[in-house]
């Protein structure tokens, strides 16, 4: 009698390490690929076959990134309805990505010369293109550029997903506290 190895079966599953070291790298952003390979259930050697060390890792937690703020924006509509209430939409459709973007936040090598991933343009254009038009309505300040409010906007959700993780607020809280302190201070007063 032979023993037969289903290789499908060994296979490993790429997703599942992804979101493992997403998971710890959101709460420990200096953890080790030994700490990764821990929390993903195999081997040091099984997850760098597959990620050649640290910064093939990251990016492709920033791919990953990537594609859940795209599925966001999408899903929040943002070409629809007063900006204000796409915002709110936008940043509830955001959460449960707003730990891994807090931590590929602070990954720098991620926003620097040539290789930086043309899919953070994207949303860029898509966020900018909200605010431009909520200024455009009269709804938010002109004063205060689109580029500005969407890198505000990054910021709030990097530092919300923080703030969640250590507990200093309420998950419940989270696309509250960030829609009010962001529009608060983008929309335009009439006098």
């Amino acid at each position: 009698m032979s023993h037969v190895v289903y290789p499908c079966l060994m296979a490993l599953d790429r997703d599942h390490v992804l979101r493992s070291a997403a998971a710890l790298l959101t709460r420990k952003s200096t953890a080790t690929m030994d700490e990764v390979a821990k929390a993903a259930g195999i081997s040091r050697a099984t997850l760098h076959r597959h990620f050649a060390g640290r910064d093939a890792l990251v990016r492709a937690l920033e791919a990953l990134g990537i594609a859940e703020c795209e599925a966001a924006v999408e899903t929040a509509r943002p070409d629809e309805g007063p900006a204000g209430e796409a915002v709110h939409r936008l940043v509830r459709a955001m959460e449960p990505a707003a730990g891994l973007l807090a931590f590929l936040y602070t990954e720098n090598q991620l926003f620097e010369g040539e290789q930086q991933n043309q899919g953070w343009a994207r949303i860029d254009e898509r966020l900018t293109a909200l605010f431009r038009r909520g200024q455009e309505t009269g709804e938010f300040r002109i004063d205060l550029t689109p580029a500005w409010l969407t890198e505000a906007l990054f910021g709030l959700l990097a530092s919300g997903a923080w703030a969640v993780s250590e507990g200093r607020v309420a998950a419940k809280d989270f696309t509250y506290m960030i829609v009010e302190l962001l529009l608060g201070g983008a929309r335009r007063t009439h006098a």
